[in-house]
C-alpha cells in the first residue's frame, strides 16, 4: 500500500496589480454638447454683465428710500456692502454694476450687446439639445429614485476631498455606474429649464405687445423681469461650483468634455445613460 499523500490546497491566483488593469474607452459627450458647453461660457458671462447694466436703468427689487444710505434698491445696498472688497473708486452704491456689469449709464450699449449675445445663447441652446438627443445623453440627466442616497454620498465625498488630500489619506470616489453622479444630474437637469425660462421671459419683456400671451404666462411684465433676473442668478451661480466640483471629480471628467471619451477600468462598468 502506498503511503497517503497530502496535497496543499490550491491558492487563488493573485489579483493583477491596479496599474495593469485594462482601461476601456467609452464615448461620453456628443460633439455638439461639448462645443456648446465651451461656447456658452463667454456668452453667459457677457449676458450677465450686459444684463446688470440694463437692470441698473430700471431696478425691480426696491424698498423704501433710506436716507442713511441714499438708496431705494437692494442692488445698491449690495454694492455698498461689497465696495470695500472690490476696490470700486466710483459711487460705492454702483459697485455691483462696476464689478460684474458694464457699469452704470451704459444702457444703449448694454442692450445691443445683450441681444447680440442672446441670439448666440438661443442658437447654442438649440444645438445643445440636438447633441443631447443625438448622443442619447438626455437619458443621463433624468432624475432617478436612487438620486437622494447617491447625492448624500457625493456631498460627503466632495466635502472630504481637500481635507483628506492634506492629511494624505485615501478617499475613494463613490461608485458611479451612470454617466453623471446624482449632483451633476440634478444640475444638468435644472440648467435647460432655467435657460428656457430666461429666454421666454426675455422675449416677454422685449415684445410685451406682440407677445402679450407670453407676458401673461408670467402674470405681468414685472413678474417676467423677476423670473429673468432669478434665472440669471441660477445660471451664473452654477458656473463656480460646477468648475470646483468638476475638478474635484477628477481628470477624466474634464478630459471627457474636451475629447468626448472617458476612460474606465474594465472591471468598473460605465453605462452611457
Amino acid at each position: 500500500m502506498e503511503p497517503a499523500t497530502h496535497e496543499a490546497p490550491a491558492l487563488p491566483d493573485p489579483a493583477p496589480p491596479r496599474g495593469d488593469a485594462t482601461v476601456r474607452v467609452v464615448p461620453k459627450h456628443h460633439f455638439l454638447v461639448r462645443l456648446t458647453h465651451w461656447v456658452n461660457v463667454p456668452v453667459l458671462l457677457g449676458l450677465i454683465a450686459s444684463g446688470l447694466s440694463i437692470y441698473w436703468a430700471a431696478p425691480v427689487f426696491k424698498h423704501a428710500f433710506d436716507p442713511a444710505t441714499g438708496t431705494h434698491e437692494w442692488m445698491q445696498d449690495v454694492g455698498r456692502a461689497i465696495a470695500p472688497l472690490t476696490g470700486s473708486t466710483s459711487d460705492p452704491r454702483n459697485a455691483v454694476y462696476d464689478t460684474f456689469g458694464l457699469g452704470p449709464r451704459q444702457l444703449a450699449i448694454a442692450l445691443r450687446l445683450h441681444w447680440a449675445l442672446a441670439y448666440f445663447f438661443m442658437a447654442t441652446g438649440a444645438l445643445y439639445l440636438v447633441g443631447l438627443i443625438a448622443g442619447g445623453g438626455w437619458r443621463a440627466v433624468l432624475p432617478r429614485p436612487s438620486d437622494f442616497r447617491e447625492a448624500l454620498a457625493m456631498m460627503r465625498f466632495y466635502a472630504g476631498v481637500i481635507p483628506m488630500a492634506l492629511l494624505r489619506r485615501p478617499w475613494p470616489h463613490p461608485p458611479i455606474r451612470s454617466k453623471y453622479n446624482a449632483l451633476q444630474r440634478a444640475a444638468y437637469f435644472t440648467m435647460p429649464i432655467a435657460g428656457t425660462l430666461v429666454v421666454l421671459s426675455g422675449w416677454a419683456m422685449h415684445k410685451p405687445v406682440q407677445l402679450g400671451w407670453l407676458e401673461r404666462l408670467f402674470g405681468n411684465y414685472d413678474n417676467a423681469r423677476i423670473v429673468h433676473f432669478c434665472c440669471m442668478i441660477v445660471l451664473g451661480g452654477f458656473v463656480v461650483p460646477h468648475v470646483i466640483l468638476a475638478v474635484a471629480d477628477g481628470w477624466d471628467t474634464l478630459r471627457s468634455m474636451v475629447t468626448g471619451w472617458s476612460g474606465r477600468v474594465k472591471e468598473e462598468p460605465h453605462e452611457r445613460t
